[in-house]
């Protein structure tokens, strides 16, 4: 499978997003060993939340990163959004679920006044956008000066020793679990094709930086594999 681009690579992947949507939370877990959850709750305190504060969950999908930051601060005003209905179908299922706001939206043209939200978190999205840059500023526009970003995503495994056993998890292990569980190899062959020609994590952070972001830093989790980036929207 040659991995689309432009906007045929948006509706590929709001399609293939919404094929998997009843088991795309399950096969996170199984995929992660469990791990997925422990992330999202290490990129929210990254945000250091102020109180009640606006937070919007960008390309929020079934919700998780969003139910995490809500499970830190209760009091936080949430906003989810996501280009795929069937993605936010399943996460107005959950419990908390009318403590959201879910809008369907495009990340790169957002919905939203300049200066809107407090904190921005985005959870496996920016590797699937087909304007990365353009994805950034869309944060940087709608956070007030001053408010935190955080991403969560798939990164480049590193070149070490345990390159060809990453490989095998990523190109045999997780397009099993996708055929076996969710009925759907085609979907998780993309997560590993997707993962391999996104940015590395050094290279996400400066973009960041080229996109107004200050105060950066990421740190890489599971091998190196995932990796947690976050930053301050600069003043003006």
């Amino acid at each position: 499978m040659s991995e689309p681009s432009g906007e045929s690579r948006a509706g590929y992947v709001r399609l293939m997003f919404g094929r998997i949507a009843p088991r795309y939370d399950l096969i996170n877990r199984l995929m992660t060993a469990g791990q997925d959850r422990r992330w999202r709750a290490e990129t929210i305190r990254r945000l250091a939340l102020p109180a009640a504060p606006r937070l919007l969950d960008l390309g929020a999908g079934t919700g998780d990163l969003g139910f995490e930051a809500l499970h830190q601060r209760p009091s936080a005003r949430l906003v989810a959004l996501d280009f795929t209905p069937e993605m936010m179908r399943m996460g107005r299922r959950r419990p908390a679920a009318d403590h959201v706001l879910w809008v369907v939206g495009d990340a790169g043209r957002l919905p939203f006044p300049p200066a809107t939200f407090d904190a921005v978190v985005s959870g496996f999205l920016l590797r699937n956008v087909p304007d990365l840059d353009a994805v950034l500023r869309e944060e940087g526009r709608v956070a007030r000066a001053g408010a935190r970003v955080a991403s969560l995503d798939t990164t480049p495994p590193p070149r070490s020793w345990l390159l060809p056993l990453l490989r095998f998890h990523l190109h045999t292990v997780i397009p099993a679990l996708g055929r076996l569980i969710a009925g759907d190899s085609e979907a998780y062959n993309y997560l590993p094709q997707s993962t391999e020609r996104f940015v590395e994590a050094e290279a996400l952070a400066q973009r960041m930086r080229a996109a107004g972001f200050v105060q950066l830093g990421f740190v890489r989790r599971m091998l190196g594999t995932v990796a947690i980036h976050w930053g301050t929207a600069r003043d003006g």
